[in-house]
Formats: structure tokens, sequence, C-alpha cells
């Protein structure tokens, strides 16, 4: 039987989360800098209550999936919201449990700090995530829109 375990990142994580989160950037045709790169990596580490955090989950030992967190405020609530920003698992691994693993993580991590809005999105065309994400959450409708 696998083991799946799921972490807070630790320094120590620093290559196979790169690994992870190039891997993430690929199954969405983008590339960054290397300044984001390391501005990312720094922010996951920096102490402040809406600084980005992550996970790393492993299988039998090796990192297979991350996921990068964060809290933010609302005009809806008094207490903050928690958006899951980005899930990735490795496609060798996936329907092993490690996104709803990470998933798991987050809302935990949440409930601590007494947050109980955790979301996030997933682009239209991503099945797989999605097959996931309608058995463990429940789908809004929104529709985002973005000015870039």
């Amino acid at each position: 039987m696998t083991e799946i375990t799921v972490r807070p990142l630790a320094q120590s994580d620093h290559a196979d989360w790169r690994r992870l989160w190039t891997d993430y950037l690929t199954f969405y045709e983008t590339k960054l800098p290397e300044e984001v790169y390391a501005v990312t990596w720094k922010r996951l580490f920096t102490e402040g209550e809406f600084e980005p955090k992550g996970f790393i989950a492993a299988l039998d030992g090796k990192a297979v999936g991350l996921t990068h967190y964060l809290y933010h405020r609302s005009g809806w609530s008094e207490k903050n919201n928690c958006y899951l920003q980005d899930l990735f698992a490795d496609p060798e691994v996936r329907g092993k449990g490690i996104g709803a693993a990470l998933i798991k993580a987050v809302q935990q991590a949440a409930e601590k700090v007494g947050v109980k809005n955790v979301y996030w999105m997933t682009h239209e065309t991503n099945a797989t995530a999605r097959k996931l994400y309608d058995h463990v959450a429940r789908r809004t409708g929104f529709i985002e829109y973005d000015l870039l």
C-alpha cells in the first residue's frame, strides 16, 4: 500500500518545489522569469497574515504534489477567505488521492485560524482536476474575468 504524506513546505524542499512548480506552469503553458521563481519561494517563507503558504505531498517518500494558498480579506465576512491558488500532482500519480490530500491540508490549515471559506478555480478544459473538484467541493457557477 502506498502512503501519502502532506506537510508544510520547508527550505529543504526547494529542488522538489521547483520541479513541481515548473511542471505545473508547463501544464498551463506558462513560463515565468527566474525573478518570479525567486520571489515566490521567498514569499512562501515570509511571516505575515497575507503571505502565501504551501504544502508538499509525497507518495512513498517521493515529492509528487504541491499547493500554494493565501488568506485575504473580504467585504462579505469578518473572517478572511482562503484562496487555494495552485494545486498540482505529477501526472503519473493522478487518481491516487494526492490532490484530495493537498486540498484537505489547506482546509485544515484554514480551520486552525478560523477561516471557513476555501475556494479555487481551474481551467474549464482541466477535466481530470474538475472530476476531483466536483467530488470534494461545490461548483459555485461564478465565471472569472480579468484585465490583463
